[in-house]
């Protein structure tokens, strides 16, 4: 649940962008992280043509990677990302107190400490969607003939406990 700001400050909101693409924990831990950095956090995500822009094509939809991060505890709102050069204009349309990134991105965003905080933050261990998107490169068409086929033979002994089950009652 996210926590309600009892206090009489005003509300520190912190700004995050990224992809979000097969969300796994180390984007769970990162939008934590940053939450607990503020009050509010408000992430820009990248749109379907923004990353056709950078050569890149996610396997879920910006709509759908929008759902997805708005259904976690962490997340208070999200919006497209389009452009590279929108950071400026976001802080100051969010009013964001804080910038935080992964610490992939160490440095990248300095210029922007003139209008808010910049913190980056460790990444998760061998954890990324690019090495997931890999490894499942890998897997082959034979790998899947042979993976479906050891899930029918063991529907069909799970099938036949059952009904030998339900023959001695």
């Amino acid at each position: 649940m996210k926590p309600v700001n009892t206090e009489s400050r005003p509300r520190k909101t912190v700004l995050t962008y990224g992809t979000f693409d097969l969300f796994h924990v180390g984007h769970a831990r990162l939008l934590k992280r940053l939450r607990q950095l503020g009050d509010r956090l408000v992430v820009g995500v990248s749109s379907d043509e923004f990353n056709a822009s950078k050569g890149k094509k996610s396997f879920c939809s910006f709509e759908e990677r929008a759902e997805i991060l708005l259904a976690t505890e962490f997340v208070d709102e999200v919006f497209a990302e389009d452009s590279w050069e929108q950071k400026r204009k976001d802080i100051k349309r969010f009013n964001a107190d804080i910038f935080g990134m992964g610490s992939d991105w160490s440095g990248k965003f300095d210029d922007l400490n003139d209008c808010c905080e910049v913190i980056y933050l460790d990444r998760t261990q061998d954890v990324s969607t690019t090495d997931i998107k890999k490894a499942l490169a890998k897997i082959s068409a034979e790998d899947v003939i042979q993976l479906e086929s050891s899930l029918h033979a063991a529907l069909d002994i799970v099938v036949n406990l059952a009904s030998s089950v339900g023959n001695t009652k």
